[in-house]
C-alpha cells in the first residue's frame, strides 16, 4: 500500500487560495477515482474537485469556510503501491484522475508529514469535519437517569464546540434538581436508575422521526434514554422526564411546547461572499430609493400575442427582455446611470454599452451574471440570453467572465416581488431597478374605473453620482416606455 497526496490546483485563473465549501468524503471513506471529493470556491465560482485516485481517505485538511492556498495538500488517501508510486497531485491542472497522475514529487514518506487536521484546527478534529458542508452540531452525552434542565443542555451546547460533552446530574442549575420534578418524574427516574445500561449504541434507539429531531434539536443522545414505549421505544415524554424547565413547570410534547433549540450556522462560501458583498455596498454607497406604478396592460397583451405566434426556436418571453429593452433606449440620456464609480480613486466611469446584471436565485444563493452588449441585441435575443445564464448559474457552470463586469442590475422576485423592494446596489456600480409583482388593479382611467395590470420599479441610486430630479427622470422616461410598448421599437 502506498499514500497519494492530492494538492489543491490553481481552479482560477491565477488564484493564490480557494474556500473549502463542502467536503463528499470523510476519513475512512473508501472512494473511487472520478467520485465527488470537495467543492472549493474562488470568487463566486464553485468547482467540485473529483478524486484523482482510488483508495481510502486517510486525512482530510481544511474545513468548510477555510481558505486553503493552492497547493497544499488538502487529502491523503491510502492506494495501492502502483498508484501510491505517483506520490501526488500537481498544482495547476484542476481534480481529476489524468491530471493527477501527471505530477509527482511528494513521496510516500513526505504525505505522513502533511498536517493531517483543518487549515485552523489541532489535530484531533481533523475526523469530525462536517460532510456536506454544514455545521456540525455540538452532542451531549449523558448519564443514565440524569436529569437536565432545557437551559442546561443549551448551555452546554453553546460549550460544547463540535465534541461531546459529558453534562452529570450534578450540573444542573438550581430550582430545577431532581428534588423539585413532578413525582412521576422522579419514579421515571428512580426506574432507570435501577434498570438501564449506562450507555445504548445509537443504532439500538427506537424512537419516531418526530422524537428523533426533537432529540436532535435539543442535543439529546437517543442512546442515553431509556423507551417506556413498546418494545422500548422512546416517546416524547422521555425526553420530558430528562428536561425539567427552569420554572419548574413540566415542558409539554404537544404542539404548544416551547422550542429554545438554537443551530449555529457558520456563514461560508457564497452565502459569505453575498454577505460581504452586500456589506461593502451599504457602507460604502449612500443608497437612496425611488419608486414608481406602471401600466403594463398594453406591453402584457403584445407579450402574449408575441408568446402565441413566436417559432419554436424563439424563448418564451417574460417582462424582463421588454425592461431591458427600456433601459438600453433611455440609458444614452442619463449617462451618468449607466456607469461604475471608482470611489477609491474618484472616477466614474461612463459606459457607451449597457452590460446589464441579471440578479439570479439559486439554491446556493443570489448570483449576478451578466448579459453583455445588451444595445446590440433584440427582445428575443435578450430573453434567450437571460435564459441561458439563469441555466448556467443554477447548474454551477457559469464562468468567471460571465458573473463580472455589469453596468446597471435589475432584480426580480417575480411573483413574489411585493409591492415595494429597496435593492442594495452592485458596486461599483450606481443603479439597480427592482421588478416587482404584477398585480390587477382597479385604478380611475378617463373618470372610469377600469381594471389595469400594474407593476411597480422600485430603484436605487448611488447619491454621489446620481442626484435624485435624474433618478425620477430616468425612471418616468422607462414607464413611458414600458406603458406604450411601441415606442420601444421606434428608433428616435
Amino acid at each position: 500500500m502506498g499514500q497519494y497526496v492530492f494538492k489543491l490546483p490553481d481552479v482560477g485563473e491565477g488564484t493564490a487560495e480557494a474556500e473549502i465549501v463542502a467536503w463528499h468524503v470523510r476519513v475512512g471513506d473508501i472512494v473511487k477515482e472520478d467520485a465527488p471529493l470537495v467543492d472549493v470556491m474562488t470568487d463566486k465560482a464553485t468547482v467540485e474537485m473529483t478524486s484523482p485516485v482510488s483508495g481510502k481517505i486517510v486525512s482530510l485538511t481544511g474545513e468548510p469556510g477555510e481558505m486553503a492556498p493552492v497547493g497544499s495538500a488538502i487529502a491523503v488517501f491510502e492506494v495501492d503501491a502502483e498508484e501510491g508510486a505517483s506520490a501526488s497531485s500537481p498544482v495547476n491542472g484542476g481534480g481529476g484522475a489524468s491530471a493527477a497522475r501527471d505530477g509527482g514529487g511528494t513521496a510516500p514518506q513526505a504525505a505522513e508529514t502533511v498536517a493531517h487536521r483543518p487549515l485552523s484546527q489541532p489535530a484531533s478534529r481533523a475526523d469530525s469535519s462536517p460532510v456536506n458542508g454544514g455545521a456540525e452540531k455540538p452532542r451531549i452525552r449523558a448519564q443514565a437517569g440524569s436529569v437536565m434542565s432545557e437551559a442546561s443542555v443549551q448551555a452546554a451546547i453553546q460549550g460544547a464546540a463540535s465534541k461531546p460533552v459529558s453534562v452529570p446530574t450534578g450540573a444542573m442549575p438550581s430550582g430545577s434538581t431532581p428534588k423539585a420534578a413532578e413525582p412521576k418524574q422522579q419514579q421515571a427516574v428512580a426506574k432507570r436508575e435501577n434498570t438501564e445500561p449506562t450507555v445504548r449504541e445509537m443504532g439500538q434507539a427506537q424512537a419516531s422521526p418526530a422524537v428523533r429531531a426533537r432529540a436532535q434539536k435539543l442535543g439529546i443522545d437517543l442512546s442515553t434514554i431509556r423507551g417506556s414505549g413498546a418494545d422500548g421505544r422512546i416517546t416524547h415524554e422521555d425526553l420530558d422526564t430528562v428536561l425539567v424547565p427552569v420554572s419548574g413547570s413540566r415542558m409539554s410534547s404537544t404542539a404548544l411546547a416551547e422550542r429554545n433549540g438554537i443551530e449555529p450556522v457558520k456563514v461560508i462560501g457564497l452565502r459569505r461572499k453575498i454577505a460581504e458583498k452586500m456589506q461593502d455596498a451599504k457602507r460604502r454607497i449612500p443608497h437612496f430609493a425611488y419608486v414608481e406604478e406602471c401600466d403594463l396592460t398594453e406591453l402584457e397583451d403584445l407579450r402574449a400575442h408575441l408568446n402565441a405566434t413566436r417559432r419554436a426556436d424563439q424563448p418564451k418571453l417574460t417582462v424582463l427582455p421588454f425592461l431591458m429593452r427600456a433601459l438600453v433606449m433611455c440609458l444614452p440620456d442619463f449617462p451618468q446611470i449607466n456607469a461604475r464609480f471608482d470611489d477609491d480613486n474618484g472616477v466614474v466611469y461612463r459606459h457607451e454599452g449597457v452590460d446589464i446584471g441579471i440578479a439570479t436565485q439559486t439554491d446556493n444563493g443570489l448570483i449576478v451574471p451578466v448579459v453583455r452588449h445588451v444595445e446590440a441585441r433584440d427582445i428575443w435575443g435578450c430573453a434567450a440570453e437571460v435564459s441561458r445564464l439563469a441555466a448556467a448559474v443554477r447548474s454551477n457552470t457559469a464562468g468567471k467572465d460571465e458573473l463580472s463586469g455589469s453596468t446597471i442590475t435589475i432584480t426580480s422576485l417575480g411573483a413574489l416581488g411585493g409591492i415595494v423592494t429597496t435593492p442594495v446596489i452592485n458596486h461599483p456600480e450606481v443603479a439597480i431597478i427592482g421588478v416587482n409583482k404584477l398585480v390587477e388593479r382597479p385604478m380611475v382611467k378617463n373618470g372610469q374605473i377600469v381594471v389595469r395590470k400594474m407593476m411597480n420599479l422600485s430603484s436605487s441610486f448611488d447619491h454621489r453620482v446620481v442626484d435624485g430630479y435624474d433618478a425620477a427622470a430616468f425612471i418616468q422616461r422607462v414607464k413611458g416606455m414600458v406603458e406604450h410598448p411601441a415606442s420601444l421599437f421606434i428608433d428616435r
